[in-house]
């Protein structure tokens, strides 16, 4: 049977995070950063984070050539837990890829979405968020004015009752406080605890204030005979600022898992699975793995993704852009837990009158 796991990562961003779009763009920068198309909400796309995680974990394991697209150079990509869960491509030995191995990866890494955005006010660095967001991230968010209609009212999960600035934007407070609370895996890592002021705002402004106090820098281009700036080569750029909380989702589809031999090949009287994955516990050099031994896909991708908190993510790296931490340890859903709530979800729909043919209920 194939094995279905989802587990949600929260990230906090140490450095300002660049995803360029490629090429200049008319604007206000020169260089842009990817958004989404519906709400132009700055995020992470699950490729940037794909391919850190595979490039990551293959050094980790010490065989580079595992985060390639020619992997001929391994000898058995099978017994590669890096190859194993991002899959990998080997030609045949007369060099036909036709007749070669192709194994597809069997974890789905999807984009980061802004969760809580640090912007600048009068009482110091706050971070502003949604309620919609929050709660589709797990968060539980209580107390909330029944009235909240205006879109120039925050409400905010600390005392205050003048009116608060976020950037240039200056808004009016809710009488009544928020409480705001983060999921069990979460809330007991010292980078969530540091955060003491959250702003909730409606949805139709959040991305105002989001794209109104993005990171932007100017760089220039230097000509190295003079040492003076080249003309013309000044260029600006925008990134993702530092201090932001994202989350993103990672989904394992293990559709090689539940694949069995015949009775004929027998491990402890059980039939044996075609693709084991491979619970190497060290590296070819007989070392031990950091972070602890990799027992499934899952925790190859948590090894990658904890050292983009060293190696950093996207453009720009080595001007001191890109690192991002993980916040506590994933949350973990599986298939079942997914089934017990949507069933919880019908259970608690109401029915709704229907009109008959005669316009009569």
């Amino acid at each position: 049977m194939a094995t279905y796991k989802r587990q949600r990562y929260l990230f906090m961003t140490l450095d300002p995070v660049h995803i360029g779009t490629g090429g200049y763009r008319l604007g206000r920068v020169d260089n842009s950063i990817v958004r989404e198309p519906g709400t132009k909400i700055p995020k992470i796309p699950g490729t940037s984070l794909h391919g850190a995680a595979r490039s990551y974990a293959a050094q980790l394991y010490e065989t580079p050539e595992a985060a390639g697209q020619n992997h001929d150079k391994i000898d058995n990509p099978d017994k590669n837990p890096v190859c194993y869960t991002f899959g990998y491509i080997k030609k045949s030995q007369n060099g036909n890829s036709d007749e070669g191995k192709i194994y597809s990866g069997v974890v789905n890494i999807f984009d980061a979405h802004v969760l809580l955005f640090p912007v600048h006010s009068m009482v110091g660095p706050v971070w502003v968020s949604t309620v919609e967001r929050l709660e589709d991230a797990g968060f539980k968010v209580e107390n909330l004015p029944n009235d909240w209609n205006n879109i120039n009212t925050a409400v905010l999960n600390w005392q205050r009752s003048d009116a608060l600035n976020l950037g240039w934007l200056m808004l009016q407070v809710s009488a009544q406080q928020a409480t705001v609370s983060a999921p069990s895996k979460w809330v007991n890592d010292k980078r969530w605890q540091a955060i003491a002021k959250i702003v909730l705002v409606k949805d139709a402004l959040f991305s105002q204030i989001v794209n109104s106090n993005l990171e932007v820098r100017t760089s220039v281009s230097i000509n190295p005979e003079t040492g003076a700036a080249e003309e013309g080569a000044l260029f600006t750029y925008e990134a993702i600022p530092r201090a932001t909380f994202l989350t993103a989702d990672v989904v394992l589809d293990d559709y090689g898992a539940g694949e069995e031999e015949d009775d004929k090949n027998k491990e402890n009287d059980k039939p044996k699975r075609k693709r084991p994955f491979p619970k190497n516990k060290t590296y070819k050099s007989q070392k031990d793995l950091p972070g602890g031994s990799w027992n499934n896909p899952l925790d190859v991708v948590k090894a990658g993704f904890r050292t983009i908190e060293w190696l950093g993510v996207g453009g720009m790296g080595t001007r001191g852009f890109g690192r991002m931490a993980v916040v506590g340890d994933p949350v973990e859903v599986t298939l079942e837990d997914c089934w017990q709530v949507s069933k919880a979800s019908s259970l608690n729909e109401q029915p709704t009158a229907t009109a008959t043919k005669g316009g009569n209920p």
